[in-house]
């Protein structure tokens, strides 16, 4: 039973990652991450560092966007104890920003979340995310660049 309970709180912490990131609740992401988390997110065009540094460039980041989704599916998370890994493929359809008054196209981008994750004293925490890339659709020249850049 425990470990359809880890499971179980493992989903619930990366769909509560999505939900903080999509409505845009920043604050709530604190209680995801352990303190010194490493999180890597050059392979969309992202930084990387702790979990300090992540959380103050996250918003800043975002904030260009109208509009954007974290749908995540494909769950699959190795348990041992009090430390796991996970995989998790993400769909991550992104507005655009409005231009000349032109209202912004929608891209699309396609990653999969390697994680690690530990057991705290308040439960599991994510202690390492890994973005990688799968695919982007619609992507301004811009953003692709900085996509390169930082592979």
């Amino acid at each position: 039973m425990r470990s359809l309970a880890d499971r179980l709180a493992l989903e619930r912490l990366v769909v509560d990652y999505a939900y903080a990131i999509d409505e845009r609740a920043f604050e709530r992401l604190d209680a995801l991450f352990m303190p010194n988390a490493y999180i890597d997110y050059r392979a969309m065009g992202g930084i990387d560092g702790r979990w300090p540094q992540i959380r103050e460039w996250l918003p800043q980041a975002l904030a260009i966007f109208p509009a954007y989704m974290h749908f995540n599916g494909n769950l699959r998370f190795d348990i041992d104890g009090d430390v796991a890994r996970g995989t998790i493929a993400c769909f991550n359809p992104m507005v655009l920003p409005t231009v000349d008054g032109v209202p912004g196209e929608t891209m699309f981008l396609g990653l999969w979340y390697h994680d690690r994750y530990e057991r705290s004293a308040d439960g599991w925490r994510i202690s390492e995310r890994i973005e990688t890339r799968c695919y982007d659709f619609n992507t301004p020249e811009a953003f692709r660049q900085a996509m390169r850049a930082s592979r």
